[in-house]
């Protein structure tokens, strides 16, 4: 029988023992990958959809939740910018392109948003079908939209009112689809994408026709929600902010610093569970320890017939040194496991809430010396153990038996 036969057998003999040693490592190592798996996937995503943006210009209010709102459409906007603010913003000499978006409707728990072609253009969408709208109230699905909705090109609805679109319905101004997106693997994925004149018209319906007095007091009432800024120079970014948070009633966020500040925030709770899991893989390495150790005591008479029998010093300390390295790799194997199990359960329920999507099919780096360090870790507990079965002494063994 060679080493890792009687290894399994002995570990089999003790259940009760496996199974806690196991079960912490298990935890330990599934804890972490599982936060390995969905943090670097949340950044990955999160960087992606900000690339290329510099600076989101939107209502007074907090920087981070204009960032939520104006990129990642996670959060509800701080309120409306004039339309006027955009023509301001783009002649400012240090910014190369603003992309206006108009939001406040939805659809079945996605987004309704108004924007320029520039926008699909930003992130490289095209149609997979269909075509982009080239009037008010067409509309082109987002590739996620689409296929949790089951509504294709052709079809028509009526947006609500929130951006969650569960307030009153505009059942006065249907949308048409007419192009549904192919996958970006990005924001576009998760919204309904119309022209800016659509949002307006749809709220403009609400008050009912109006005369030409009142057409133009609507047409100077038209506003945008948030401004996706491009900077034309570095310099941008020393004073464009500056500026306009202190001579307009407008907020500037960065996304590159606001999106630092979130996962800073969200990376205390990361560090808790994280810190939470290493402890649970040192009491997985004590409790190897301590079952080898204990269970050594228990064969130290089956150690010395082995002895007797032909077994060398050196295989004695492989028998235990490989028990140590089965309990680690079993319980890291499980531990991945699990870790990805985790990460999938937990991408269902993001992608329920039309959140930021994750997987557990993915696989990072970072794993492998995860399972490295795990197995590192049920080598080195039982290392005294298999030196304690090397220096077995038989004849003093036999004589107390």
């Amino acid at each position: 029988m060679n080493l890792a036969s009687l290894s399994a057998s002995y570990l089999r003999a003790r259940p009760l023992q496996t199974a806690l040693s196991l079960a912490l490592l298990a935890l330990g190592v599934g804890t972490i990958a599982m936060l390995v798996l969905v943090v670097s996937q949340l950044e990955e995503r999160m960087g992606r959809d900000a690339r290329g943006i510099d600076l989101v210009v939107g209502a007074k209010g907090s920087p981070l939740q204009i960032i939520l709102s104006g990129i990642y459409h996670l959060d509800a906007p701080t309120g409306n910018v004039p339309r006027a603010s955009v023509q301001t913003l783009a002649k400012n000499r240090l910014v190369k392109r603003v992309m206006p978006l108009a939001l406040g409707d939805g659809w079945k728990g996605y987004r309704i948003v108004g924007a320029g072609h520039e926008y699909l253009d930003h992130y490289g969408a095209k149609p997979a079908a269909g075509r982009l709208w080239d009037k008010p109230m067409e509309v082109v699905l987002g590739a996620e939209v689409a296929a949790r909705t089951g509504v294709g090109v052709g079809g028509r609805f009526a947006g609500a009112h929130g951006v969650s679109g569960q307030g009153e319905e505009h059942g006065a101004a249907p949308y048409s689809i007419v192009g549904v997106l192919g996958r970006t693997g990005g924001v576009l994925d998760r919204l309904v994408l119309t022209s800016i004149e659509s949002v307006w018209q749809v709220h403009e319906e609400e008050h009912g026709p109006a005369g030409a007095q009142g057409g133009k007091a609507i047409e100077t009432e038209r506003e945008v929600t948030v401004l996706l800024v491009q900077y034309a120079s570095p310099l941008a970014a020393a004073t464009l902010p500056r500026s306009i948070n202190s001579q307009t009633e407008l907020q500037a966020a960065s996304p590159a610093y606001e999106t630092a500040r979130l996962f800073r925030i969200v990376g205390v709770g990361v560090e808790a569970l994280r810190a939470f899991a290493v402890v649970l893989i040192a009491a997985a390495g004590l409790s190897v320890f301590v079952a080898l150790y204990t269970a050594l005591e228990e064969r130290r008479y089956d150690l010395a017939v082995m002895r007797t029998l032909g077994a060398s010093p050196a295989r004695l300390f492989g028998l235990l040194l490989v028990e140590g390295l089965l309990l680690a790799f079993a319980g890291t194997a499980l531990g991945l496991a699990l870790g990805h199990g985790f990460a999938s359960a937990l991408g269902v329920l993001l992608a329920a809430g039309q959140q930021y999507p994750v997987t557990g099919l993915a696989f990072r780096s970072e794993e492998l010396w995860l399972a490295g360090a795990a197995l590192t870790v049920g080598a080195a507990a039982a290392l005294l153990p298999a030196w304690r079965a090397y220096r077995t002494d038989v004849a003093r063994i036999l004589a107390q038996a």
